[in-house]
């Protein structure tokens, strides 16, 4: 039997600071980047959950900073 090694995906994040997983070897998009995460779909995800605590945008953030 073959055993296959689980997808591996990237942790990017855009200009106003959302993240999001991206599929491991493809280019990623405009407008995003890398954020020097790699590995399974769970362990991004996790890696996410610890770093994104402000689900608003950083636009809005800055904006009602005061």
């Amino acid at each position: 039997m073959h055993e296959t090694s689980p997808q591996q995906f990237l942790v990017v994040a855009n200009e106003e600071e959302q993240y999001s997983l991206w599929e491991a070897g493809r280019p990623v998009p405009l407008g995003w980047h890398e954020q020097g995460v790699r590995g399974t779909r769970e362990e991004c995800l996790e890696h996410i959950e610890r770093v994104w605590t402000d689900m608003r945008p950083r636009s809005l953030r800055v904006s009602t900073a005061g």
